[in-house]
């Protein structure tokens, strides 16, 4: 039937070596045309793929009928961070996947992602955002943990009840993985700030470098506000734990990105950030994260990337659209292929890494196949710095001093799944550090139900603690 309206990009050769954000967006003749392949069917199935509901359609119809203004009120109405979420929910696998229009022969989906960020960015250049204070109007306090995009999300929607809200924040930036993890070229800093700005206007206090656990204590908060939400993350690097792991250029994702991130090493030589970038990069892992990070180094000076994984491009968890944008830039994919240990020169600095080639044979416990080495097929590559993204644990300065509370066998917070409530009386938690890493959508509708949980709790509707 008909293909999404395609949206502008800086070409691959040129964008390789700048910060600068990749996807240019829509005109508004193009969101227009984008807008009309809706077909605003009743049953609108695109909002049940939506973890924070946006009624899709509504916004879409305001959008094609030239309403800019009444499109984003309703975008705002459920999600306080759209022109983030328009550039990095993974849209194919929520609310696009389930749109009808995606479903007819030869036909894609409704650009549904685009479209939110085409309004939400309208609107950041031509309205003057409205905001009514409601912080204040009612005497509970509450404390959000972290100012992520499931803390953000709470913070946001407690506050237009009346809540005095505060935020508290490890980092000297707030955003939490918005800042620190993303990067320029997907979410620049900018487009954050705003949104942030946003929140602050409701009444919103956000602290700054302050660790929960230790700048101020866990039973201070208990004391002073009547309910707590958890909003950490999964900000902790694993690592493979293989021999050479020690060696000088052997990092975490979470550790690059941060400072190429937080610590602006994408602006040198304006900010002299002591970020390594080697000239052969190996990146492992097949995820958002080693997609940021291996178009990261591309982009420091790195002059051959790799990505090592070992399954194949059709386990591979990160988005198509990331995976594209690093095949376009010359960056070269190790499929089947596992690091077996890391290889260092006489002053302790990785020069190699050696590899065994894998296969996939059955299943293994998370259902995905499974690989398994195939016998006498190692060789060496080499290599002069690796970045090893295979995921990240639970934030453990938090959790070791907050008593009372209950986590699951992996370590994370464990809380009723509906409602976030923690075996903690007024405490609530959500996002990644319930869950484990997964999408800022999926944070923001977690911190999303929390807020309204902990209406329910503070106005005496509700209390699940209650024996």
């Amino acid at each position: 039937m008909s293909k999404k309206t395609p949206m502008r990009e800086q070409s691959p050769d040129v964008r390789k070596r700048n910060f600068n954000e990749v996807a240019l967006g829509y005109t508004l003749e193009e969101a227009v045309a984008e807008a009309q392949r809706c077909l605003q069917c009743p049953t609108h199935p695109c909002v049940s793929g939506c973890p924070v509901g946006i009624d899709i359609p509504g916004f879409i119809r305001e959008l094609r009928e030239g309403r800019l203004e009444e499109s984003y009120r309703i975008l705002k109405s459920y999600n306080n961070l759209p022109a983030v979420c328009g550039r990095v929910c993974p849209q194919e696998v929520q609310c696009e996947f389930r749109c009808v229009v995606g479903k007819m022969k030869d036909s894609e989906p409704v650009a549904i992602g685009r479209l939110e960020r085409f309004v939400a960015d309208w609107a950041a250049e031509n309205l003057e955002e409205k905001v009514e204070e409601s912080a204040g109007q009612r005497k509970e306090k509450v404390a959000i943990v972290g100012s992520g995009p499931a803390g953000l999300t709470a913070a946001a929607d407690l506050a237009k009840i009346g809540y005095n809200v505060d935020v508290f924040e490890a980092l000297h930036k707030p955003g939490g993985v918005l800042v620190y993890g993303i990067p320029e070229f997907r979410l620049p800093k900018r487009i954050v700030e705003r949104e942030v700005n946003y929140i602050e206007k409701l009444g919103v206090r956000i602290f700054l470098n302050t660790v929960v656990g230790k700048t101020i204590k866990v039973k201070d908060l208990l004391e002073e506000y009547d309910a707590i939400f958890i909003g950490t993350g999964a900000g902790t690097p694993k690592f493979m734990g293989i021999p050479g792991t020690n060696l000088n250029g052997v990092y975490s994702a979470n550790e690059f990105l941060t400072r190429v991130n937080l610590m602006k090493a994408y602006l040198f030589p304006d900010y002299d950030t002591p970020v390594r970038v080697g000239k052969r990069v190996a990146v492992i892992g097949a995820g958002n994260t080693a997609m940021d990070a291996a178009r990261s180094a591309l982009r420091l000076g790195a002059e051959k990337v790799y990505i090592v994984y070992r399954r194949t491009e059709n386990e591979m968890p990160a988005r198509r659209e990331e995976y594209h944008h690093a095949l376009e830039e010359g960056i070269e994919f190790l499929w089947l292929t596992l690091p077996v240990r890391y290889l260092g020169d006489a002053n302790g600095n990785v020069e190699a890494m050696e590899c065994v080639r894998m296969e996939l044979k059955g299943v293994d416990r998370s259902g995905r196949p499974k690989p398994v080495p195939v016998e006498g097929s190692n060789f060496v590559l080499e290599i002069d710095m690796v970045i090893e993204a295979i995921g990240q644990g639970p934030n453990r300065v938090l959790l070791s001093e907050f008593p009372g509370l209950e986590l699951n066998e992996r370590g994370y917070i464990k809380t009723d799944r509906d409602t976030g409530a923690t075996s903690v009386r007024g405490v609530f938690a959500g996002g990644d550090i319930v869950t484990g890493a997964a999408t800022v959508i999926e944070a923001m509708g977690a911190g999303k139900r929390a807020a309204q949980f902990i209406h329910s709790y503070l106005s005496g509707e509700w209390d699940p603690w209650q024996k």
